[in-house]
């Protein structure tokens, strides 16, 4: 049944975006200076580039799974020194005090946090055979049609958006209330670990 490959999409989607990296990183320290909204909008990049290789693994489109992951050694590679120039924007950046009454940012600024985070999960192609492999196991080979493959990404979808829902919204409540030093602080640190993330990605590609 379509509702019964949801609640598994929704458990497997929920499953890959909690584990911390370098999204996670990234969505709390934007939630933490500029508020859930930023925090959520960089979580929902990262939704929906799961959910793009979910539908990949989920309608055994080869000739898209086998592009991404013959390319992954320049996709890798990219990601990578991506990481360590928004690690090292981060360090740099001056962040002010959050006054209660600011604006969340709109428009262009959610549209960017977005987008980046999209591109970075696209950058680690192998996620595919993660999918291919987890669908597998829950039996969407047997699936009657393509309605339940949809109903799979779907959830896929809504798990992970629903982790950096929490995440963006549990973060963000502090963001009225943390002073320069500390927004200043919470830049630094993730902006070091975004920068050593991206060293490990562009090792890991060299490596092959």
């Amino acid at each position: 049944m379509p509702a019964d490959f949801f609640l598994k999409g929704l458990a497997i989607g929920f499953a890959i975006a909690a584990p911390v990296g370098p999204i996670g990183v990234l969505c709390i320290r934007r939630s933490a200076e500029g508020g859930p909204r930023l925090g959520l909008a960089t979580g929902a990049g990262a939704a929906v580039a799961d959910a793009a290789y979910g539908a990949v693994a989920a309608f055994g489109l080869t000739a898209v799974s086998s592009f991404l992951v013959g390319g992954r050694f320049w996709l890798q590679l990219l990601g990578g020194f991506f990481l360590m120039y928004l690690g090292f924007a981060s360090f740099r950046s001056k962040p002010g005090p959050a006054p209660p009454s600011a604006p969340a940012p709109i428009g262009a600024t959610l549209l960017a946090a977005s987008g980046s985070t999209f591109l970075l999960t696209l950058a680690n192609p192998a996620t595919i055979l993660s999918f291919v492999a987890i669908f597998s196991g829950f039996g969407l080979g047997s699936a009657p049609g393509y309605s339940s493959a949809a109903a799979m990404v779907a959830g896929v979808f809504t798990g992970s958006l629903a982790w950096w829902l929490i995440l963006s919204q549990s973060v963000g409540f502090f963001h009225a209330r943390l002073s320069s030093d500390w927004t200043r602080g919470i830049s630094r640190v993730s902006g070091c670990v975004l920068f050593l993330f991206g060293i490990a990605a562009v090792l890991a590609a060299l490596r092959g």
